[in-house]
């Protein structure tokens, strides 16, 4: 058994410890067990004694659960840089961007695509995730989308059915629609935990969005959503109408979309994006407006070469406190428990007796030097169920 003492602050995300919804700790410990799970937390004081075989003092440093990265497309091939520096120098952001990237991944070689996704999930590693989510949606075809969703099982159990990208090219949508419902979905669920639909204007309307969502549900996933990214529209109200664990984006949301969201109670949450704004010249969600409402948030990366071509939630983070009204106590949460609720998972996103022991070591002495300090290697070591999987603890 691990323990881990002399943490400075320990963030567990369990509000029974000081009333807080991040659960802090002071001057603390946790017991990691040898199944890879939290077996104590509280106070270095009351560490039970005989139970560790090895100790290590983290000398003050803060410890906060792994981020939960709960929205990416780390499959792909190529980049589009032309893109970016045409969108940095004012052309608008449109969805029809996607099919370039579909055209490179779809002359890879899995093992190409199977180097890059696992090369982007160890840079998110490194930066404190260990848990993520990643979608097909690159392929677009029956075959490309059952690999794509194969290479991702690689790297994560959390994969998402994401056939429902764009049209592709030449396509009659109704057609490509049926295809999606139907053909593709049958080869791709069984690799797939999640069926999600892009509902934007160049993507899919509200009546091909439910159709979508309805089969993936019958076929036993859970929904998702992109929903209102480039505009106003239905696809918050057709991500709550679907139960959808999240609606992703939700960079237009307007008042009767977050009374919905907030309505769900924490059952369909809203992830929010803030570098695909950021790099889309887009305005940043109003998170604020989105908390006070009662709405549950989550950030994540949306890690793909289009538009957010990052895999670290450390930068979210920091975007989140300095853009979108959040606070560094909100925004630590809903990039841990919150990304946690949008994959409807119990066992990670935070360090109660129970949890994965899944954790980040700081090097610095709150949680609040994310959002203080951005773009600061603030990321000692991170712990995978149990295990040091980045940096070192000594």
């Amino acid at each position: 058994m691990l323990a881990l003492a002399g943490i400075g602050e320990l963030v567990t995300n369990d509000p029974a410890l000081d009333g807080g919804p991040l659960g802090v700790v002071r001057d603390a410990a946790v017991l990691v067990g040898g199944d890879g799970r939290v077996a104590w937390v509280g106070e270095r004081r009351a560490l039970p004694d005989g139970h560790a075989d090895r100790l290590v003092d983290l000398g003050g440093r803060a410890v906060v659960p792994g981020f939960v990265d709960s929205h990416t497309h780390l499959v792909f091939a190529g980049d589009r840089t032309d893109e970016f520096a045409a969108r940095m120098a004012g052309r608008r952001y449109e969805a029809g961007g996607i099919r370039v990237t579909v055209a490179a991944t779809r002359a890879a070689s899995d093992a190409q695509l199977e180097a890059n996704a696992r090369r982007l999930a160890r840079e998110a590693l490194a930066s404190g995730t260990t848990t993520l989510e990643a979608k097909s949606g690159y392929g677009l075809t029956v075959d490309d989308e059952v690999r794509l969703l194969r290479i991702s099982r690689t790297v994560t159990p959390e994969t998402t059915y994401l056939g429902a990208h764009v049209v592709p090219d030449g396509t009659d949508p109704d057609a490509y629609v049926r295809l999606v419902c139907g053909e593709m979905l049958t080869a791709c669920a069984p690799h797939a935990r999640w069926i999600d639909v892009f509902c934007e204007r160049g993507a899919f309307d509200a009546d091909q969005s439910r159709a979508i969502l309805a089969a993936g549900v019958r076929a036993g996933l859970g929904a998702r959503i992109h929903a209102n990214q480039l505009g106003s529209g239905p696809g918050i109200g057709v991500g709550v109408a679907a139960d959808a664990a999240s609606c992703d984006h939700c960079t237009h949301a307007s008042d009767a979309d977050i009374e919905a969201l907030a309505g769900t109670r924490g059952r369909t949450v809203a992830t929010l994006l803030p570098v695909a704004d950021l790099s889309t010249r887009s305005p940043l969600p109003d998170a604020r407006r989105m908390l006070d409402a009662g709405v549950t948030v989550a950030l994540a990366t949306n890690c793909n070469p289009g538009s957010s071509f990052t895999a670290s939630v450390p930068l979210v983070i920091a975007l989140a406190v300095g853009g979108m009204g959040m606070t560094c106590e909100e925004a630590l949460w809903s990039a841990t428990a919150g990304g946690a609720a949008a994959l409807r998972r119990t066992d990670v996103g935070h360090l109660r007796v129970g949890a994965s022991a899944d954790l980040v070591v700081l090097d610095a002495p709150s949680h609040v030097h994310l959002a203080y300090r951005p773009g600061a290697p603030l990321v000692r070591a991170v712990v995978q169920q149990g295990r040091v999987v980045s940096g070192g603890l000594s």
